[in-house]
């Protein structure tokens, strides 16, 4: 990952659950059973190279396991 949440994530909603989540198979095997959701939210998040920007963020993730495989969707300017 080459960014950094700053602050927190709003406007949280669910992409995906369960079945639904196309690389599920590969979650499930690299970080075990669980109630997995796609997710994604708006954070400010900083660059590698020191800049804040907005941006709109994905990630899965279950309960007892926490955020996996985080990623800028895009940047909102």
């Amino acid at each position: 990952m080459n960014f950094e949440i700053v602050g927190e994530i709003t406007n949280i909603e669910a992409i995906a659950v369960g079945r639904r989540i196309r690389i599920l198979p590969l979650l499930l095997k690299r970080y075990g059973k669980g109630r997995w959701r796609k997710l994604k939210g708006i954070a400010m998040v900083r660059l590698f190279d020191g800049t804040l920007q907005l941006a709109e963020v994905h990630w899965f993730e279950a309960h007892g396991i926490g955020k996996k495989k985080m990623r800028i969707k895009y940047f909102l300017d």
